[in-house]
């Protein structure tokens, strides 16, 4: 009896041997990313549709990595909030469970305040200038050098774009024209702040909530570059376009600090190198799609009113004072850094 016991006992654990390691093979955890066969997994989510420039650059940044790892680094690809808001994703990439993300800067500033620089209303005077500054300041590089301490890398900087106003109440031209426009913004206190200075009554909200809440008339309206206002087809649910162009958005290229260490040092230069190319292509996408988007938008029946001037210098007049309140918090030297970086680069 004792060695059929034994014998048993032999055969069984062999099985249960042989189980586990079909079970384990090809999905070894790898920075929280699964590996597929010998491949890493980077999970790559984004709160935009497939069509805009920034996942057509995502794609693009997908194509450089599995080309120059020979394959040894995958690129999952998730628009349209699949994997949640900004704020989830950046939470996920610190908890490891998801690899990257490429929100605007507003987002970041809840976890590091200096990013509300970033969202100083008409700190940017131009695309160009933009470039300079993102591309090429030592303030700009400073700023990605803080995110690993918040469990995240900063890849590089690419172009969400100037922020402009919808809304189905009014076509906005002048400052008066704002007064108690329930305007949907991100959770920033910076951008809610300035919206009430200009007299507007701005709410916080999810992206992924925002056309819903457009349609029902829980809000009157919203800011965004015009790609995601033509992409998202706010047309469909608003009536006015003003190009107000209050604030240059970008994008910061995020990954999990915790993939990122075990990458080696080839794999993150490739990563580094991906991100800038990737994002060369897509600032590309958006500056050629946008006077065409704005053209559809007037043919798709929306009132589109530029912005003189006279008129921005009075927006910017009132919103300075409440750059002045955020000072502290920000950081004095941060916005002094930024406005020197800005001035610099429009010589």
């Amino acid at each position: 009896m004792s060695k059929k016991f034994l014998s048993l006992f032999m055969i069984l654990t062999l099985i249960t041997s042989i189980l586990a390691a079909c079970g384990t093979s090809g999905e070894k955890a790898s920075g929280g990313g699964k590996s597929s066969g010998d491949a890493r997994i980077i999970r790559a989510g984004i709160g935009l549709n497939d069509k805009h420039p920034q996942y057509l650059g995502l794609l693009k940044f997908k194509e450089i990595v599995e080309k120059e790892t020979n394959g040894a680094i995958k690129v999952e690809t998730y628009h349209s909030s699949q994997l949640g808001d900004d704020r989830a994703m950046m939470e996920a990439l610190q908890l490891g469970t998801q690899q990257m993300t490429i929100p605007s800067t507003a987002p970041i500033a809840n976890f590091i305040p200096e990013y509300s620089v970033y969202d100083i209303p008409f700190m940017f005077p131009s695309e160009e200038v933009a470039d300079k500054v993102l591309l090429e300041s030592d303030i700009a590089k400073e700023l990605l050098e803080k995110l690993p301490d918040q469990g995240m890398v900063g890849l590089a900087y690419w172009e969400n774009g100037f922020r402009d106003l919808t809304n189905n109440k009014v076509a906005v031209s002048n400052v008066g024209d704002f007064k108690n426009l329930k305007i949907r913004t991100m959770e920033n206190q910076l951008h809610l702040e300035a919206f009430k200075a200009l007299g507007a009554n701005p709410t916080p909200m999810a992206f992924a909530e925002l056309f819903t809440a457009m349609q029902q008339g829980t809000i009157d309206g919203q800011e965004n570059p015009i790609a995601t206002i033509y992409l998202q087809k706010y047309n469909e649910v608003q009536k006015h376009v003003s190009l107000t162009h209050h604030v240059y958005s970008p994008f910061v290229v995020l990954l999990s600090k915790i993939f990122w260490d075990e990458s080696s040092k080839e794999e993150q230069d490739i990563l580094v190198k991906a991100a800038k190319e990737a994002g060369d292509y897509s600032r590309k996408l958006n500056r050629e799609a946008n006077s065409t988007y704005i053209a559809e938008l007037e043919q798709e029946g929306m009132t589109v009113t530029e912005i003189t001037p006279e008129a921005r210098e009075e927006m910017k007049a009132i919103t300075d004072p409440v750059v002045e309140k955020f000072s502290d918090k920000i950081g004095k030297d941060t916005i002094d850094r930024m406005r020197k970086a800005v001035e610099e680069a429009g010589k």
